[in-house]
């Protein structure tokens, strides 16, 4: 930036010195009096000139009587002679050797300008000699981190102890290296984050450059590629030479799928772009010349489509998996954030962990500014549970639309619908609590019955699976036994309960008719181009869509079954929710029992009815989702 500064100065300075000396060229023509040569002839005739200096077409008199003037003379074979006869003293001055410089300034002015002007131009996009330009496309665009701007430490990440016990040897041997080679052991290459997105794994490796305190350079996978063919190549090349010259160091490569999927599986063959880049990493990685103090980590949350060839030991010989957090990892990850707002007494991050199963980093943080959000619309000074509570039902079901309104048959019929969905939940024993049902609009959904797992799922099980799709059924089949009409908002729930019951038998081997054997394709027959290929047969196929019916009809009896036995407790859960409009868990328990609502807390308001229905589903993984929705 400085030089680019200096540059500009230079040559407005060059432009103020041709200004001036046009201005001073200018100067010369100009004197206090000027006449038109018609006047000057004139005065010439009356003989009231005494005096004249010709100095190429400008000339200069004085008068008779002491005056100065001047004119400017064209073309005029005749007027040396017009002044001798009426005795003028006639001086001439010989043309200056300045006035053939200026001519030259004057015609080349323009072209030295735009030439100049181009040459800066070049100058920058050549990067100033830092390779930051289109004259200087093979040069890595990697960024050191220097080390006063990164504080992040181990401390600021939290939820993934395995994965920081196995990154920190990175961190030891960079501190002491000898520790591991005299006993013969060798730090790995390269280091693989695999997880989900949002569970901290660019965080990791921030935290792993702060604690090392060595150079690190941080580039995204996208960055080594261009339209030009070879540029990834020679980036990948520049990228080392530089991290070799700073040894040792930490490279990070973050979404490396971008230029590490699987080589065939583009369309642009042999000579494809991104499989050059990769090539040239894997060189470099693992190659004729080693790379001693270089570490590589990177990151990538679609492992299963990297190439074989850089997940072997030597390149990317060791993988961290950076999962989702459990309710400990949850209340962690909380504790870090919370530290960056006021927290009132009450918030017990605990209490929030269990809340939120299925939660990722980034979701934990977002839950932490949402709920300093609406302190701040409260003009509160702390961030206290119900702000959390708020939150919380923001990002799981959306944000409140109280100005939908709609026609009280209409919003029965939601009421009754949410009711069926919520007590048949209730009453099937493997299914999750049923933790708040509301027919308040939220997001795209205008019904939400939310159930809340009370601990962290890793496996699903089929006996759970089916009480689900009779859950998904519930709403529906309210809707036919109470409101005697059938509405578009099951429609999700179908689509749930439908792809629910095909994976128990087509790849779960759930279905004592089919018995255990996969009948759908790979989900990456699609990304490597193998569209048309046919698992089953069209007599299977029939069977697999028959056991399919099969279970769907089954478990659709079992709901309306229970909802015809326990028809007072949804009469009474859609009278509580047409006054309520939002009911919570202990509200639930009250109308499962039999016993009078209790009224809802103060914090609860009150809202407009929604206008239309919308669709219902049941969660069917670990990830916290409203049970169902209208």
């Amino acid at each position: 930036m400085n030089n680019i500064f200096k540059n500009i100065a230079i040559w407005v300075a060059v432009a103020m010195v041709l200004m001036a000396i046009f201005n001073l060229s200018g100067v010369k023509n100009s004197a206090d009096n000027q006449i038109v040569y018609s006047q000057f002839i004139q005065e010439v005739k009356d003989g009231r000139i005494a005096k004249v200096q010709i100095d190429g077409r400008v000339l200069h008199g004085i008068t008779r009587d002491g005056k100065k003037f001047n004119s400017f003379a064209p073309t005029d074979p005749w007027l040396v002679s017009d002044l001798l006869k009426n005795n003028v003293i006639v001086e001439a001055k010989p043309e200056e050797e300045q006035s053939l410089l200026m001519s030259i300034f004057v015609s080349w002015f323009p072209m030295i300008l735009l030439i100049g002007v181009w040459v800066f131009f070049m100058r920058q996009m050549q990067g100033g000699g830092k390779g930051g330009g289109p004259f200087s496309f093979g040069k890595s665009k990697a960024r050191q981190l220097d080390e006063s701007a990164n504080q992040t430490t181990f401390a600021d990440v939290a939820g993934c102890d395995e994965a920081k016990e196995e990154v920190s040897e990175l961190v030891e041997f960079l501190r002491d290296p000898t520790k591991f080679q005299k006993l013969g052991g060798k730090i790995p290459h390269g280091v693989l984050m695999v997880g989900p997105p949002g569970t901290g794994k660019t965080l990791l490796a921030r935290a792993i450059a702060g604690e090392a305190k060595v150079p690190f350079f941080s580039i995204s996978g996208s960055d080594f590629v261009e339209m030009f063919v070879g540029v990834g190549a020679s980036r990948v090349r520049d990228m080392f030479e530089q991290a070799k010259k700073s040894s040792p160091c930490i490279i990070f490569i973050d979404e490396i799928d971008a230029v590490g999927r699987s080589r065939g599986a583009g369309t642009g063959g042999g000579n494809d772009e991104r499989e050059q880049t990769l090539n040239q990493l894997l060189v470099e990685m693992d190659g004729f010349e080693g790379n001693t103090g270089v570490i590589v980590i990177a990151a990538t949350n679609r492992a299963d489509v990297l190439d074989k060839a850089l997940l072997r030991p030597g390149r990317f010989d060791r993988q961290v998996m950076v999962s989702l957090p459990d309710i400990k990892g949850r209340e962690q990850i909380l504790m870090v954030h919370m530290r960056k707002v006021p927290i009132d007494a009450d918030v017990k991050a605990d209490i929030l962990a269990r809340g939120t199963p299925g939660f990722s980093g980034a979701d934990l943080a977002n839950l932490v500014n949402e709920a300093a959000l609406f302190a701040a619309r409260r003009n509160k000074r702390t961030v206290d549970m119900q702000d959390f509570e708020d939150a919380k039902d923001k990002i799981f079901m959306g944000p409140e639309r109280k100005s939908m309104v709609m026609r009280e048959e209409e919003r029965r019929n939601t009421a009754y619908h949410e009711s069926g969905h919520a007590v048949v939940a209730k009453l099937l024993p493997k299914a999750d609590p049923v933790h708040k049902v509301t027919i308040m609009p939220r997001g795209w959904a205008l019904g939400l019955t939310w159930q809340l797992p009370e601990f962290d799922r890793i496996s699903n099980y089929k006996d759970k699976m089916l009480e689900e799709i009779s859950i998904l059924f519930g709403g529906r089949i309210a809707e036919e036994i109470f409101m005697h009409q059938m509405s578009t908002g099951a429609s999700n729930d179908f689509e749930r309960a439908t792809k629910l019951a095909r994976d128990m038998v087509t790849r779960y081997g759930m279905s004592d008719a089919l018995g255990t054997m996969v009948y759908a394709g790979s989900e990456q027959d699609s990304f490597f181009g193998n569209m048309s290929s046919k698992t089953v047969s069209e007599a299977t196929q029939q069977k697999v869509d028959a056991e399919i019916r099969r279970i769907l009809d089954e478990q659709y009896g079992i709901a309306r079954k229970l909802l015809q036995e326990n028809s007072a407790k949804v009469d009474a859960m859609a009278a509580a929710l047409m006054e309520y409009e939002t009911i919570d868990a202990d509200q639930i328990n009250d109308i499962m029992a039999g016993i009078p609502v209790r009224p809802p807390k103060p914090t609860q308001g009150k809202s407009n009815p929604p206008r239309d229905t919308g669709s219902s589903g049941t969660s069917a993984t670990p990830a916290p989702q409203p049970a169902a929705k209208t």
